[in-house]
């Protein structure tokens, strides 16, 4: 069997695309391009291949809208939660304790390793209601 042959039998029985085709004959792309384009069989593969690549596309988008979805739902179900126990504990009495007000309002705050507590930062302006330091002992 003579090169063309090869890479005929290759493209048209096998279903190689003409990179692994040149890879495994050691010949250029071009080349294999050229013989394909000459075989009369070759509108009709491309269209197959283009309509084969076509529906696994389609596969692959419905497969990532599905992910997608699940990951917003998964997102949203987090929020919802996150939303329930912020108000759960904004809820329940008058007044938050200062750790919930820190948990609240973790911008304006700064851990000092020296205190052991969480200080107002100093750019920050508050009102006097709101806790200067906030102890993180158990």
């Amino acid at each position: 069997m003579n090169k063309k042959q090869q890479i005929i039998f290759l493209y048209y029985e096998k279903g190689f695309l003409p990179t692994e085709i040149a890879k495994d004959l050691n010949v250029s792309k071009a080349y294999i391009t050229e013989v394909i384009k000459s075989d009369e069989r070759y509108i009709l593969e491309k269209q197959k291949r283009k309509s084969i690549n076509k529906t696994k596309n389609r596969e692959e988008t419905k497969k990532y809208i599905k992910n997608k979805r699940m990951r917003e739902r998964i997102f949203n179900e987090y929020i919802k939660k996150m939303h329930l126990q912020a108000t759960m504990e904004l809820s329940s009495r008058k007044m938050i304790s200062n750790r919930s007000f820190r948990n609240w309002n973790t911008s304006i705050y700064d851990y000092n390793n020296k205190t052991k507590a969480y200080q107002l930062k100093n750019d920050v302006t508050v009102t006097n209601d709101v806790p200067k330091k906030i102890s993180w002992k158990i």
